[in-house]
């Protein structure tokens, strides 16, 4: 097992037995696997990639174009992406001549082949599909896969001990398979194909260690280069792995990506990878959101060929996942309510609170604000207060008022007929406390809510207190128009973009100094937090800020999908990834996404899909757009993604798509006009920056971090 994050191998280690038969050998970590079908992503897709991006074929191309005979019995219709993604309608496997040593002859069962379905109709998992494209590798370069292969790629990254055919020098560190007759299969490839090919073809007959496949993933990573050395250009990495709908699935030209093959992506690493399996037990997954690589090299088939690799890859794969991607052990961000407390409460002793908070309001143990401070001796809780959603964070309309039923404590709503604290509210109050986890965006309530307080607290000379929390983005990605004057609202307290990179702490800061609000403004700082920390890097457990944010994958692109959901198009809502889609039962969902993928828009894909929204508008309706993957969270530029997207809505829809309300939150009438006459995204976006060159400027004056 070999684990690669960042550009660097963290983990590295073999587990216990090479061999069992004849005798017990110990596994190493230098270990030789046949790889199987890993053989079809490492060698064969990355060399048709190659060849497609030296200009010698185009992947939309027949693949009759450049092997003629393949043509035979309707199959001039496949090309080789359709190959590449398993749905060219070949049949599964092949047979193929014996007993000669002439390419062209040994292949050419491969060519007489039928086929069973239309190309594209399904998914159809085939061996014959990757030995044909290793055919189509030899037509068009002159040299057969493995010469190709080791030229272009083994050499050239450095992969000591990858080979087809090993050889009897390297089999004594190679795992060996099943018995096949009298011989132990070792150094021998197992595929039976690739056995009668001379163990060299498309599909299967790649033997590597983990070392070396570690060093493919991090050029595959690192966008096609390796250690200075480039072998793959970053557009033919992008085209090789970025995800394609298909029957029943995702997949990428060459690899895996959301199938039921993709057992070993594990539970926890997010739509957006690639990743393959091998017979033999093999596997990779690829996380370019993280920058991390799992390699497992298991060897299932020896002694008996009854092993099953399937668990193991799988939780391994789950456990690698929840390190890169969950709460991160060690990680040291305190936020405001344990700094408070770590100071023994100095800044509320003997003072009377009224709390605004909900669910998200807890210290890093998960205990509620509200219980901590109603235990601290020397202060007096009076009220609580909830924003939108309610105390519980369950509600998606206006909460009324009500007593919270394990404290005793009024609770008074500040999302219904009343936005702010009445003067009868704050009875016995001298201190308002904020503790609330925001998302960043302006039009998100939360920021009104904030500003709100801080004019009820300078109006009634009360002080307020924020407990700080981390920006999920990280706070440093200003983004979005700001907003026009006059169209303040409860989803617009200020002219701010709407990605403003603070925390709410540091925009309780500029509100209150740039409005002049004069409020006795205390923020408790975060500890530990660093600019630019994304939420996965701060080992606090993510409590949804409201109903439909359930990860900070979903609050990553809530800031331009949000924009677009007071239309007539679903965003998600009422599914288990609420603005991961984008569609209607009237959309044409191929061609939204085939345009969407054309804007290169980066760190992110668009892919055909189909969902039922269980809730808000169509649910219970099929719904037909696109999902949207995220596959970079540093470059991903959410806004821009939404504004993209309304403007391929009007060119498709100019009348099926009812956008009244798409200027309500953007509050920016120069960005809805550039969407409506298909003004380009970039153009919008270069109409932004003079004003956020001018808010950053403002912004910096209130940083904290």
């Amino acid at each position: 097992m070999v684990v690669v994050h960042r550009d660097k191998t963290v983990f590295r280690k073999a587990y216990g037995l090479r061999a069992e038969v004849p005798g017990h050998e110990p596994m190493t970590a230098d270990t030789l696997f046949d790889l199987a079908s890993l053989t079809k992503p490492v060698a064969t897709a990355a060399s048709i990639h190659l060849l497609a991006e030296r200009g010698k074929l185009k992947l939309t191309d027949p693949v009759a174009k450049y092997w003629p005979e393949f043509a035979d019995k309707g199959k001039q219709g496949i090309t080789v992406e359709h190959l590449l993604l398993h749905v060219s309608g070949l049949p599964a496997s092949t047979p193929l001549a014996y007993n000669t040593s002439d390419p062209a002859l040994l292949v050419a069962p491969v060519a007489a082949l039928n086929i069973t379905d239309p190309p594209g109709r399904k998914l159809r998992y085939s061996d014959a599909g990757y030995i044909a494209l290793a055919e189509v590798v030899r037509r068009v370069s002159g040299e057969r896969l493995d010469a190709f292969f080791r030229a272009s790629f083994v050499e050239p990254l450095g992969m000591k001990d990858t080979w087809f055919n090993p050889g009897r020098e390297l089999a004594v560190r190679t795992a060996p398979t099943e018995r096949r007759g009298d011989l132990m299969l070792r150094g021998q490839v197992h595929d039976y194909l690739a056995s009668r090919m001379g163990g060299v073809a498309g599909n299967a007959g790649l033997f590597s260690t983990a070392d070396d496949l570690a060093r493919f993933c991090r050029m595959i990573l690192a966008h096609g280069e390796l250690d200075g050395r480039r072998v793959l250009s970053p557009d033919s990495v992008r085209e090789m792995t970025r995800p394609r709908a298909v029957p029943g699935g995702m997949r990428s030209l060459g690899w895996d990506v959301d199938t039921g093959y993709s057992g070993n992506r594990g539970r926890l690493f997010p739509l957006g990878g690639v990743g393959h399996t091998g017979f033999t037990g093999t596997s990779i997954w690829i996380d370019p959101s993280s920058e991390t690589a799992v390699i497992i090299l298991a060897s299932r088939l020896h002694p008996n060929g009854k092993g099953d690799a399937k668990r193991v890859r799988a939780e391994v794969a789950t456990i690698v996942g929840a390190a890169v991607h969950g709460p991160q052990p060690g990680a040291a961000t305190l936020p405001g309510i344990d700094v408070l407390e770590k100071n023994g409460f100095q800044e509320l002793k003997g003072r009377r609170v009224g709390l605004v908070t909900n669910p998200t309001g807890v210290d890093k143990k998960g205990v509620p604000t509200i219980d901590v401070l109603k235990a601290v001796p020397d202060l007096t809780m009076v009220a609580l207060f909830s924003p939108e959603h309610g105390l519980r964070g369950e509600a998606d309309a206006p909460v009324a008022d009500r007593v919270d039923s394990r404290t005793g404590l009024p609770v008074y709503s500040l999302y219904g007929p009343r936005k702010k604290p009445a003067p009868s509210q704050l009875a016995g109050i001298d201190t308002l406390v904020y503790d609330v986890q925001d998302v960043g965006v302006r039009f998100f309530t939360y920021a009104t809510t904030l500003g709100h307080l801080l004019e009820t607290a300078a109006e009634n000379k009360l002080r307020i207190v924020v407990l700080d929390r981390p920006d999920p983005s990280g706070g440093t990605q200003v983004e979005g128009p700001l907003s026009d004057a006059g169209s303040e609202s409860f989803t617009c307290f200020h002219s701010i973009p709407i990605r403003y990179g603070m925390t709410p702490g540091e925009l309780a800061t500029l509100l209150n100094v740039e409005r002049k609000i004069g409020a006795e403004l205390q923020v408790v700082r975060l500890e530990g937090w660093r600019r630019g920390d994304r939420f996965e890097d701060t080992g606090l457990k993510w409590v949804r800020p409201s109903p439909n944010l359930p990860s900070p994958a979903a609050a990553r692109l809530y800031p331009g999908i949000a924009l677009i959901e007071a239309t007539n198009v679903s965003v998600g809502r009422g599914t288990d990834h609420p603005f991961e889609y984008v569609g209607a039962p009237w959309v044409d969902g191929w061609k939204l996404a085939a345009l969407l993928e054309e804007a290169k828009l980066p760190g992110v894909h668009f892919v055909p899909a189909q969902f039922v929204p269980q809730a808000s508008l169509y649910g219970g309706h099929a719904c037909l757009g696109v999902r949207i993957v995220v596959v970079d969270p540093e470059t991903v530029q959410p806004v821009s993604v939404g504004v993209e997207i309304a403007r391929q809505l009007v060119r498709m829809y100019p009348t099926d798509w009812n956008r009244e309300l798409l200027g309500g939150l953007l509050a920016n009438a120069a960005t809805v006009r550039g969407i409506e006459s298909g003004e380009p995204t970039a153009s919008i976006v270069a109409q932004w920056q003079p004003g956020l060159e001018q808010f950053r400027q403002v912004r910096a004056r209130h940083l904290l971090y």
